[in-house]
C-alpha cells in the first residue's frame, strides 16, 4: 500500500503505482475484495513518517474486510519463517492463506523471489500487483472475446 506514496521518479515504481491505484478503484466499485489483516494494521502503524502512515492508513481502511490473527495463522506463520520468509511476511502470507484469498500483493522483489522459490509450499500465488492486474486484464479481454 505504500506504492502509491513512494518516489515516482522511476518508471518501474510509477507502473506499480498506476496497477495499484487501479486495483483499489476496482475494490472500490464492488469488483474486486480486498483482505487485510491485523498484522497489515499493526505494521503500518510502525511506519516512522507519519504523513506516510496516516496516508496508507486512510487507504488500509477501505479494506472490506480486516482479518484476525488467530492461532492457526500463528501456526502457519511459524512454519513459512522455518522455509525463510521473515515475521511479518510469514504473518501476511499466513492470513490470506487462512482466509482463502485468491491472491497475495506485493511489490517487495525479495519476497516475490522466495514466494516463487517456495510456491509449492504455499497455499496462495503470490504476485506483483503489475502482473497480477495484467493478467486480469488479459482473462477479462479473453472471456469477453469467447
Amino acid at each position: 500500500m505504500n506504492r502509491p506514496f513512494d518516489d515516482q521518479t522511476q518508471d518501474r515504481i510509477r507502473l506499480e503505482s498506476e496497477a495499484v491505484i487501479l486495483i483499489l478503484k476496482r475494490i472500490w466499485l464492488g469488483d474486486l475484495e480486498w483482505i487485510s489483516s491485523e498484522a497489515v494494521d499493526y505494521e503500518v502503524g510502525q511506519t516512522p513518517d507519519a504523513e506516510r502512515r496516516h496516508r496508507v492508513e486512510s487507504l488500509v481502511r477501505y479494506a472490506d474486510r480486516s482479518v484476525p490473527i488467530k492461532m492457526p495463522v500463528v501456526n502457519r506463520a511459524s512454519e513459512l519463517k522455518e522455509i525463510g520468509f521473515g515475521t511479518y511476511d510469514a504473518l501476511h502470507l499466513a492470513c490470506a492463506e487462512h482466509y482463502n484469498a485468491d491472491a497475495f500483493l506485493t511489490t517487495d522483489d525479495k519476497l516475490l523471489r522466495l514466494a516463487h522459490g517456495r510456491s509449492s509450499k504455499l497455499k496462495i500465488k503470490v504476485y506483483n500487483p503489475l502482473i497480477w492486474l495484467k493478467e486480469v486484464i488479459e482473462n477479462e479481454h479473453n472471456n469477453y472475446d469467447s
